[in-house]
């Protein structure tokens, strides 16, 4: 790419490649990661605490998770190298059989990754039909729609959180079996979930099929319960399960990359559309299978979630309500009203970025960045996840790190509650 200079005006792609290359210089983008040792990395000479890792439940760290992998590799090579159509190794359906208990689903289909799945699924569900896309869905979500598209689909987009809007949207289109409604779970920026009670109970009124991606969600928010040890409820069994919703008209797509740190992805659905996507879904049909070794962290976080995940997600929650609890002490803003572990934090300036960047870094931080055009400007910012296997002295440096920033931050919108975690718990059923 030619990149222009002096005073010539900038394409969107020319100013998304030089905002990539500044955030690069500054040390928390495309970076090579040389070593780990628990939550802390190593980026060249220097050590950081980790804040960017998805690793919710900190399995990818868990000695019992990384022992299975020895026997299954040994039993089943590192790669069986079939595609899914030709054949499975028994893992495969011993996953699904697990995952479908867990769920309290109809049945589920393992594929390699949730974007594979947006590609295939989405265009095989929807056919020449309809798809009503939340505006602030995941880019992977949107990929697969406009692939539909030119498949033949007509794709319609609604305002997040505006079921009035998508209801318009519906009533415009004849209703059928083809109409399919899109959203994420838990938002991957926000942290904050759909309403997927009122989303159903809508899609199910214009016979349409909801279909949810709970990327962020699965693993850590679950069914509700008198028992529950956290606001995010128990089993960690993903959205549909949280707002006490069964699968009628519900299509639950979610993966094992994050909360259990493996390489794996599912479609939740009734078995007959299952049989379906083992004719009509490119993953099944072609693509090469999940190595042994992920197979087998799959099965093993399975495990681990049924006898300690719940005191993992309790810890976890009151780890990342430590932090919100410092934001709001800070009247610092962050869009986070979910209080699950991933917390987006705007700045006053979105050109502050690089600088912010660099700071972070000379503080010992490493997070996920959120640049423009990735998120719009007013929300150019940082992302933080936290994952089980911080520590209380790993906050402690990131809440003194968030204090010493807190001038370039945003500061708290006067229409934010301070307490919104414990009106985000009220709100799901329960108490915080």
């Amino acid at each position: 790419m030619v990149i222009p200079t002096g005073r010539t005006a900038l394409s969107p792609a020319t100013s998304a490649y030089r905002s990539v290359a500044a955030l690069a210089q500054a040390g928390l983008w495309d970076q090579v990661i040389d070593e780990v040792d628990g939550r802390r990395i190593r980026v060249g000479k220097r050590w950081l605490v980790d804040y960017a890792s998805c690793n919710y439940l900190g399995l990818d760290l868990d000695p019992t998770v990384m022992d299975a992998i020895d026997t299954e590799v040994r039993r089943w090579g590192t790669h069986p190298s079939w595609s899914r159509m030709l054949g499975s190794p028994r893992l495969y359906p011993l996953i699904e059989e697990r995952l479908t208990e867990l769920l309290g689903a109809p049945d589920a289909l393992v594929l390699p990754t949730i974007s594979q799945i947006h590609l295939s699924v989405i265009p095989a569900l929807a056919g020449n039909g309809h798809i009503f896309i939340d505006s602030r869905a995941h880019r992977t979500i949107y990929d697969g729609c406009v692939h539909a598209r030119g498949l033949g689909a007509t794709v319609h987009r609604f305002r997040t959180g505006d079921l009035g809007h998508l209801a318009e949207l519906l009533q415009d289109v004849p209703p059928g079996p083809n109409a399919l409604v899109c959203t994420d779970g838990v938002n991957s920026m926000t942290g904050n979930t759909a309403d997927v009670a009122e989303l159903a109970t809508l899609c199910a009124r214009h016979g349409a099929t909801l279909y949810v991606d709970d990327a962020h969600g699965f693993g850590i928010i679950g069914e509700r319960g008198a028992d529950e040890l956290c606001p995010y409820g128990r089993r960690g069994n993903a959205i549909v399960r949280h707002y006490g919703r069964s699968y009628d008209n519900i299509v639950l797509v979610g993966g094992f990359s994050k909360a259990y740190s493996s390489l794996l992805a599912f479609v939740a659905c009734p078995t007959s559309v299952k049989e379906h996507l083992k004719i009509a879904a490119p993953p099944y049909l072609y693509s090469g299978p999940v190595p042994t070794a992920s197979l087998a962290t799959v099965l093993a976080g399975l495990d681990v979630n049924a006898v300690r995940g719940d005191a993992l997600r309790a810890d976890l929650y009151r780890m990342t309500r430590r932090v919100l609890d410092h934001l709001d002490a800070l009247d610092v803003q962050t869009p986070n009203t979910s209080g699950v572990p991933l917390i987006q934090i705007p700045l006053r300036r979105a050109a502050d970025l690089p600088s912010v960047a660099r700071r972070l870094l000379e503080h010992g931080m490493y997070v996920t960045l959120a640049p423009y055009p990735g998120v719009p400007r007013d929300e150019v910012g940082f992302r933080i996840q936290m994952t089980a296997a911080h520590t209380d002295d790993q906050i402690d440096e990131l809440l003194a790190t968030l204090s010493a920033l807190a001038p370039a931050l945003r500061p708290r919108d006067p229409d934010q509650p301070r307490r919104s975690r414990i009106q985000w718990a009220q709100r799901n059923g329960r108490p915080s």
